[in-house]
């Protein structure tokens, strides 16, 4: 020891330091010595672990010399971690298990991030009993040198690091059993693996290996070998020799060839041979049952020579960037890849199809019944329809979707949302960031069916064995479900999921400040509804709550089984076990009630679109509270956790008071939008803020005089419809009218907000609503909106039938253009937008400025562009012409000619206002200058 002691000399100033520092961070309120349960010392979860844990050793806590299992933080400072470690050979004499993993943060994506740890101090190597040594999602470029010097090591995870290769001291370990290092660059391996006689269980899948040493044969115990996602050409013949192995996973490589020896193995049961370059396999093998071969090129031609390692591999397919006016494209079985109108992205492998194949897509605005979300899911896309439905493909075609990046990202995934077989299901997704807030979802698509892009809770989910299994949460480490041997017969899927709890709601609802909650707890599974054996669903203690400390009688195990709306407190029906830090209890099924309607007994709101129920999970959730009825506060602090704050405004534009934008904002971004908007619009303060379910149906009604001037889609009697989604924008700009004379005074109407779907009446004043205001009150707030007293607008000279818009784009002989009509050559602009703003003479710096600003908006670059022009515009002549002229320029005929149709009708209307009002056509002098000097009179 004194050698150790000897070798630490230089940090020892430093760990002297932090010593003292985590020393005074205890007394501040850290308090170490209750962290110390039993044997066991979990510090990866509390900030600055490695403090407490200097500060455990600084008191010379006798309960350390019992600890065995130690959890630290790979996410803690380098040199604090170094210093720490280095202690532990004396400070924790016994301990058996260290587990140093990183992942526990994660980036703007939602993906692990890898923690900070390089290297291990050499004086680790005097942990005798260490048997197991998990240094996972770590930045290890090389492997310590005192770890082949764990005599006892048994089990050693290395994945998720930055190992380019293994020592040939690896094979000094005599008891290794299990090594697993996925996920890292190795590229060879150490022929001294082959001396390994112990190892049971090897996992390389996910790393660069291109051939394997003949000595792998030597693993006489080697029982589950995991090759997958590699280079590998060719196996060694050794392989044969490894007669205890039970599976073999070799999918997602090269392999042209395997040894007809795999087939004599007498224990095994799975060899996984998928998506390999395999023309011929062994009779042997191939009526094997046991053998998958899926994604080979059985029986067909010789493959082409493969290109070196590291080398790209280019296909030469078709590329297809379609255009607005496009929605269908044809497939050949050459492949293509496709970039749509709407920004989605699609790529066709060669042999994709068997024959040419038309496929159309179509853009939905998402509503509640098209967008299946569960109660804390949030939508972050469009709804994408790609058809022929249900057509399969021969190969999966890769789909890449464009999505709002998540506020919330801890805890939460990112996922693609599809319909299959009348149920909406979840592909494994991968997220790709092309620039900043420019993020993608990629999936892996069978067949055409509805996509969307969702963010939801983590879900873990496993298969549970006859043997049993473990199933923890990846997000909360204390939660965690147990299945015994024989607790099932059959193999069953279990998935869970856990929301967290904010610390503040709880005491805010209930008022009393000591009131907490565990995470919320989502189960569900396949297969019979009970279990043979009883399972044990473990969940921690509320914050602030200990098992040595807490009140029995405060506390409270709530259950839910939707479509139930209470939560039933079954505290007294299992029989809850207590640590310092969790609670458990056992149960022999998942729900409790009788499961809801399945999704054939539920009607669908559009014929061709099955949208049956979402799964609804069974729910657990662990209280600590003095209130002794807690069911109806649980429900209401469940609708809490779901609620989003947000504010209505409603803004006119200062150059056209008739074109009023609605929008509903998170509180947290209205100051910042409307600083934005207020150059061009102005109108009240917001509105008071307001709570909205993702997904919720709400409308606003023009009230006092005004309506909406045009027919829409989206509007019912005049009443605007919109659907809540906390991450896209609900916004939508209206042009108003009123009945009105507005040459006698101005009209102050009003628009007010109400929530659920348009209703036969709305009262035409929202006073009566604003009595009534409540939790159930459709009322949610009233804005004014004022059109301004026409001044000297409507004259003889112009007629009654005569209507100008205030840009004046365009004169009285050629015609002009309305607000309106601009509206609609926005709407029909689509991604040609940047070709028409070119020719209309707008520089390029201006357009990369428009898709800055709304970079995530593509209707709002283009009304921007537009209306920007056309105010300055305004009264020159030749400018209609000029626009007419930029849509041929840019291919967008069709959009031209119903321009010129739209100034003819307005030059008939012109001519009808002269006859009107018994004008000859020769007495207009340029511009209408006679119409404008005989109106001068009739007002005067």
């Amino acid at each position: 020891m004194a050698a150790v002691a000897e070798g630490l000399e230089p940090e020892t100033a430093a760990v002297e330091d932090a010593a003292r520092d985590a020393t005074d961070a205890a007394d501040a309120g850290l308090g170490a010595p209750p962290l110390l349960v039993g044997n066991r010392l979990s510090l990866d979860l509390y900030p600055r672990g490695c403090h407490r844990l200097l500060h455990l050793c600084a008191q010379q806590v006798r309960q350390l010399l019992e600890v065995e299992f130690l959890r630290l933080s790979g996410h803690e400072d380098p040199q604090l971690l170094q210093a720490t470690l280095a202690r532990l050979p004396w400070s924790l004499p016994r301990l058996r298990s260290l587990v140093l993993k990183g992942g526990q943060h994660r980036d703007a994506l939602g993906a692990c991030l890898r923690g900070s740890l390089a290297t291990l101090p050499a004086s680790l190597s005097g942990l005798a009993h260490l048997a197991h040594l998990d240094l996972s999602f770590n930045s290890l470029e090389t492997l310590p040198a005192c770890v082949p010097q764990l005599c006892g090591l048994g089990a050693l995870l290395l994945s998720h690091n930055c190992l380019s290769e293994l020592p040939e001291a690896l094979g000094a370990l005599p008891a290794l059993t299990f090594l697993a290092a996925t996920h890292n660059r190795l590229q060879t391996l150490p022929t001294a693996l082959g001396s390994l006689s112990t190892l049971q269980r090897l996992d390389l899948s996910e790393n660069l290996l291109d051939a394997l040493p003949p000595e792998i044969g030597g693993l006489s115990s080697l029982a589950e070998l995991n090759l997958a996602s590699n280079r590998l050409q060719g196996l060694p013949a050794s392989l044969a020799g490894l007669r205890s192995l039970r599976l073999l996973v070799l999918h997602s490589n090269l392999l042209a060839s395997v040894p007809a020896g795999l087939a004599r193995l007498p224990l095994l049961t799975r060899l996984d041979l998928r998506d390999n370059q395999l023309q011929d396999v062994p009779p042997e093998l191939l009526d094997a049952p046991f053998v998958r071969l899926q994604g080979n090129p059985l029986g067909g031609p010789s493959p082409a020579p493969h290109s070196p390692p590291g080398t790209p591999v280019v296909p030469e397919m078709p590329r297809l960037l379609l255009t607005s006016d496009l929605d269908s494209f044809a497939v050949t079985p050459l492949g293509c890849s496709v970039t749509l109108a709407c920004g989605v992205r699609l790529q066709f492998p060669v042999g994709a199809t068997a024959t040419p194949v038309t496929v159309r897509y179509r853009l939905w605005l998402p509503e509640p019944r098209l967008v299946p979300l569960g109660p804390h899911d949030s939508l972050l896309s469009g709804v994408l329809e790609l058809q022929p439905h249900g057509v399969a493909f021969q190969k999966e075609v890769g789909l890449w979707l464009l999505f709002v990046p998540p506020r919330a990202r801890r805890c939460r995934e990112v996922v693609v949302r599809t319909l299959s077989d009348n149920s909406w299901s979840d592909l494994e997704t991968h997220l790709e960031e092309e620039a900043p807030k420019r993020l993608w979802a990629r999936c892996q698509v069978p067949h055409f069916s509805w996509f969307l892009v969702v963010s939801r809770p983590v879900s873990d989910a496993c298969l549970v064995p006859p043997e049993g299994t473990l199933l923890c949460s990846s997000g909360h480490p204390g939660v965690k479900v147990t299945f015994p041997p024989g607790a099932t017969e059959e193999p069953r899927h279990v998935r869970m999921q856990v929301v967290r709890v904010g610390s503040r709601e709880l005491p805010a609802l209930l008022g009393e400040p000591e009131a907490a909650t565990s995470p919320l707890l989502y189960l569900s599974q396949s297969g019979p509804p009970s279990f043979l054996r009883p399972v044990t669903v473990q969940l921690p203690l509320p914050p602030g709550v200990t098992g040595l400390s807490l009140d029995r009688s405060h506390l409270h195990l709530l259950y839910r089984a939707p479509p139930a709306a209470t939560w039933d407190d079954i505290t007294a029906q299992v029989a809850l076990e207590l640590t310092h830090l969790y609670a458990r209890f056992q149960v022999t099924r998942f729900s409790w009630s009788v499961p809801p309607p399945t999704a054939s007994s539920v009607p669908h709101p559009c014929p061709g679109l099955r949208t049956p129920l979402t799964p609804s999970l069974p729910r657990y959730w662990l209280w600590y509270t003095t209130k002794t009825c807690v069911g109806g506060l649980a429900r209401k602090a469940w609708e809490r956790l779901r609620l989003h704050r947000v504010n209505l405004i409603a803004l006119q534009r200062r150059r056209d008071p008739e074109q009023v934008l609605l929008q509903c904002l998170p509180r947290n971004k209205v100051d910042s939008t409307l600083r934005r908007l207020l150059e061009r619009y102005r109108g009240p303060e917001p509105s008071d803020t307001v709570e909205m379910f993702e997904g919720e149906k709400f409308f606003a009604a023009f009230e006092r005089g005004i309506d909406v001037d045009a027919d829409r889609p989206d509007c019912v009697e005049g009443r605007v419809c919109f659907v809540f989604y906390s991450h896209l924008k609900n916004l939508k700009e209206v042009y108003v009218t009123t009945t009105l004379d507005r040459r006698a005074q101005a009209v102050r109407g009003q628009v007010s907000f109400y929530r659920g779907e348009v209703p036969e009446e709305v009262p035409e004043e929202a006073g009566a609503a604003r009595q009534k205001r409540g939790a159930d009150a459709p009322w949610m707030a009233t804005l004014p909106i004022k059109l301004p007293r026409l001044r000297g607008s409507e004259g003889p000279g112009q007629g009654a039938g005569l209507s100008l818009a205030p840009l004046n784009l365009g004169d009285a002989e050629t015609g002009f253009l309305t607000q309106s009509n601009l509206l609609n050559v926005a709407g029909r602009l689509g991604p040609d937008w940047p070709a028409v703003a070119l020719h209309l003479g707008l520089p390029y710096r201006e357009l990369q400025r428009i898709r800055h600003e709304f970079r995530d908006d593509l209707d709002g670059q283009i009304r921007h562009m537009l209306f920007s022009w056309a105010e300055r515009q305004a009264g020159q002549p030749g400018a209609v012409g000029l626009l007419v002229q930029a849509l041929e320029q840019s291919d967008r005929r069709d959009v031209a000619e119903e321009v010129r149709a739209v100034l003819e009708l307005g030059r008939r209307k012109y001519q009808e206002g002269i006859q009107r009002t018994s004008l000859a056509p020769g007495d207009l002098g340029p511009s209408g200058s006679s119409a404008s000097q005989s109106a001068e009179p009739a007002q005067a």
